[in-house]
């Protein structure tokens, strides 16, 4: 154990806890005291690691960009979350939740999302398992990721459409709890991020840290050493860059940088940079930072991105963030937006534009020829084109198809 690993009440320095409406306290209580029984126990991790071999693909590849490399200056590796059956790191939450929750004898599965990889991740482990799935999503989302919905739809799952405040994840989250207060003793609220209630951003932390597990092994196959100098991943509710900077926290040789979505800017008004913009507050039963107005009003976030655009961060973020063991970058829209196109022209991986931000973090900081430098790129852009299209129309007053 290090010190930033989660203590025994739930908390990440002074981020973390669990600030729950009375109803839910026995299913917390009881993911609790159980969560780490289930996941260390070893018919669990036989049928979860079989499942992540057979049927989703891993070990996701560590290729080596050299094209990229050669631009930064530095030997960037670039693990390939998108390669993974549904196309993100999503999977490996989702089927290590959805194992869990049927070995808690739940019947029915929730889930919100915001890009909707989560949703799709989940609704596929449903129809793999044969269990009810209702994902929240909200309407902005529902629009811009309609590619998605018909996934979820096709995969069996009730896409519900939420039309409160900005219609984003913060509001599908919402609507997902209340469902789960309704519902509290045959339902599974399946989280998508190191976000909520203690245990789950320990829990969905520990799942995804199937990626660094593997950076690891895969850094000793090409580099001959285990670790490299620096890890880089964007972050919104955190889970992707939670796993691959999970068994690196006690390592101070590794260097995280974090990159998460600056919007228009981050004195825009128009912006998810919560690290940056946030004060310390409680959202989704989580003490966090929050981007918040002078009075504590949650106020809407905003980024191109609809897997960033969360007014809170997970507790184990704010906490790298203010002990510095961290360093985290905003990532504006047009920044991500180039350095996709940049990664297509160079290296020939459409990425996610979740993944984008991470990409633009690579200009925003200096790196030496010999620095080892691993990205993780978090998901595949195909759910993005129609944001990719738009971009290249504004471009050069073409029209692309």
């Amino acid at each position: 154990m290090n010190k930033y690993d989660v203590n025994k009440d739930g908390y990440y320095g002074e981020f973390g806890g669990a600030y729950i409406p009375e109803i839910l306290y026995g299913c917390v209580e009881n993911l609790k005291n159980n969560y780490l029984k289930v996941l260390n126990d070893p018919s669990f991790k036989q049928e979860f690691y079989q499942l992540l071999k057979d049927y989703v693909g891993r070990p996701s590849p560590l290729y080596l960009a050299k094209r990229l490399s050669e631009k930064y200056g530095c030997k960037i590796y670039l693990k390939r979350e998108d390669l993974n059956h549904t196309g993100a790191h999503k999977i490996n939450n989702a089927i290590g939740q959805i194992l869990l929750a049927k070995r808690l004898g739940k019947t029915r599965i929730i889930a919100e999302t915001g890009a909707g990889q989560h949703g799709v991740a989940t609704a596929t482990v449903c129809a793999l398992m044969n269990l009810e799935c209702i994902v929240y999503m909200g309407k902005t989302d529902v629009e811009r990721q309609h590619i998605n919905v018909q996934k979820m739809q096709m995969l069996g799952a009730k896409v519900c459409p939420v039309t409160s405040g900005n219609m984003t994840l913060k509001d599908a989250t919402n609507e997902a709890i209340r469902d789960w207060c309704c519902n509290p003793s045959n339902t599974f609220y399946v989280i998508g991020s190191t976000v909520g209630p203690h245990p789950y951003p320990d829990m969905v932390a520990r799942l995804q840290s199937v990626i660094s597990e593997e950076i690891r092994n895969q850094l000793v196959e090409q580099e001959g050493r285990n670790y490299p100098d620096y890890l880089i991943a964007c972050v919104g509710g955190g889970s992707n860059a939670a796993g691959t900077i999970y068994h690196y926290l006690g390592d101070e040789r590794v260097k995280i940088l974090l990159a998460e979505a600056g919007g228009k800017g981050i004195d825009s008004g128009l912006s998810a940079a919560t690290i940056q913009l946030g004060k310390v507050g409680i959202i989704h039963g989580s003490r966090t930072l929050v981007i918040q107005s002078e009075d504590g009003q949650i106020e809407e976030p905003y980024s191109i991105s609809a897997g960033l655009d969360y007014p809170g961060i997970g507790p184990i973020h704010a906490n790298l963030a203010k002990t510095h063991r961290a360093e985290v970058l905003a990532i504006n829209d047009d920044e991500a937006v180039e350095a996709a196109f940049e990664l297509t022209r160079l290296e020939g991986i459409i990425p996610a534009l979740e993944s984008s931000h991470a990409l633009g973090a690579l200009a925003k900081h200096p790196f030496k020829p010999e620095d080892v430098v691993v990205l993780t790129v978090s998901g595949r852009g195909d759910k993005d084109m129609d944001t990719y299209i738009k971009a290249m129309n504004e471009k050069s007053n073409k029209i692309y198809y």
